[in-house]
């Protein structure tokens, strides 16, 4: 059945009534299980039937379970937006969500089922979402977010080939790499529309002349930068030449965030807190770059959690709150609650950085960073929780 044709005929539960309803609940409640367990996984105190080593298996849910799933809510949610089209509900929506659970349990229990089984249960929710997000952009006559597309495919190509490295080597670094490297990329791509938008119209709600400036052949050049330099982090991250385009592409993503005037919105920590993922998204080029450069002075731990915990858990944090109040027709407000989940990931990120400092303290800072991730999801679920789960009266979103 078609998209618009399930939409309309659609008078199921909630939750999946759009896109960002199930994925961002379950991305809230992914993101506390599996980071409140970390420090005894990683400490030898639990052991998991996964058939990953344990920080590949910590690397590949962070990244294809709560970042895939952030990911999958958010463009599910934008797409209708992007193409005129309505948006996938009912049960496409509950497939695809399926999907993705089963992909989480199978990678857990793949030293019980086998390496191959859990691969191809896994890899079944980004392929299955790829289609969708092209068949909708295709549809749509979208050709603009065929990039988009792109990005999507090779997620899904960089899954499978983290099952495939891990069993053949026994260890997934390089697709562990490349999969950071898509969400960053992802990030400067979306996040370079979506936060000069949303500074815009809060400004000229404010009565403020002066506007963001417009894309131009600047960000352009600055994209394009930014992807050459992490294929080469990805292929060779601990390459001079590499470092030195990594540190070029933060300059650049640095230059881009001046021009879209994020200093003029520290009242709505809504809006700022956008800006203040940007700005990490860069910190982690600088710190990445650097390790490459003067990897005496900064470990590589540094640049990979700016980029994992700065960059993209407060970028994802901040568009599923935005979204969330938006979509479920709440005043886009954030309150004393919403501002106590982000310092706390702001929190994580320290304890995390200073882990890879100062390695003498590495599982107190550990526990500090796992607690305040935690913490701050524990927040996210218990504020936005049932936003998700039920319609607000009188609201259809």
């Amino acid at each position: 059945m078609r998209t618009a044709q399930t939409h309309r005929t659609f008078a199921g539960a909630a939750l999946l009534s759009r896109g960002f309803r199930p994925f961002f609940l379950g991305a809230g409640v992914f993101a506390l299980a599996a980071v409140a367990v970390w420090p005894a996984v990683f400490g030898g105190d639990l052991q998991l039937p996964t058939a990953f080593a344990a920080v590949d298996w910590h690397a590949h849910e962070m990244l294809f379970g709560y970042g895939a799933a952030v990911v999958a809510g958010f463009l599910l949610t934008a797409i209708p937006n992007w193409t005129g089209r309505l948006p996938v509900a009912g049960g496409a929506l509950g497939a695809l969500a399926v999907l993705w659970l089963a992909g989480r349990c199978a990678v857990l229990v793949s030293g019980l089922i086998g390496w191959l089984p859990a691969a191809v249960i896994d890899s079944a929710f980004l392929a299955a979402f790829g289609a969708v997000v092209a068949r909708e952009v295709a549809a749509g006559r979208n050709w603009r977010n065929v990039k988009v597309v792109g990005v999507v495919v090779l997620l899904a190509a960089a899954n499978l080939g983290f099952h495939l490295e891990a069993r053949f080597t026994g260890t997934a670094s390089l697709s562990a790499r490349a999969a950071l490297a898509l969400i960053v990329f992802l990030i400067l791509l979306v996040g370079g529309r979506v936060v000069p938008s949303f500074t815009g119209n809060w400004l000229a709600r404010q009565g403020d002349t002066r506007r963001p400036a417009p894309f131009d052949l600047g960000d352009a050049a600055t994209l394009a930068l930014a992807g050459v330099a992490l294929a080469g982090w990805v292929a060779l991250p601990d390459a001079q030449a590499v470092g030195i385009g990594l540190l070029a592409a933060g300059v650049g993503a640095l230059a881009r965030l001046a021009r879209w005037k994020g200093w003029r919105t520290g009242r709505d920590p809504l809006v700022l807190v956008l800006h203040v993922a940007f700005l990490l998204t860069a910190a982690g080029f600088l710190a990445a770059g650097a390790h490459a450069v003067w990897p005496l002075a900064v470990p590589a731990a540094v640049g990979l959690h700016v980029w994992a915990i700065g960059g993209i858990g407060a970028m994802t944090l901040a568009m599923m709150t935005r979204a969330t109040l938006g979509h479920s027709g709440r005043a886009l407000s954030a309150g004393r609650g919403t501002q106590a989940i982000y310092l706390l990931i702001a929190l994580a990120l320290m304890a995390r950085v200073a882990m890879a400092l100062v390695p003498g303290w590495s599982m107190p800072l550990m526990l500090l960073a796992a607690g305040a991730w935690s913490a701050g999801f524990a927040g996210f679920l218990l504020i936005y929780g049932p936003m998700l789960a039920r319609t607000r009266a009188g609201h259809g979103g």
